[in-house]
């Protein structure tokens, strides 16, 4: 399973700290694979979850 979670709208990125509740959750939720934060300009722009499967 992947996902893309994009926080930037019309070139403008979030402006509060609502994206650190999403990688928590995303954190919390993963078992066996990767969050990464994608940072232009400082700022957060996208979050990339990628999750492994153990079979």
């Amino acid at each position: 399973m992947s996902g893309v979670i994009w926080l930037a709208t019309d070139n403008r990125v979030e402006r509060d700290e609502s994206y650190l509740d999403k990688v928590r959750k995303l954190v919390e939720e993963t078992k066996y694979g990767s969050v990464v934060l994608i940072i232009q300009d400082g700022k957060v722009i996208q979050i990339d979850k990628t999750e492994k499967i153990r079979l």
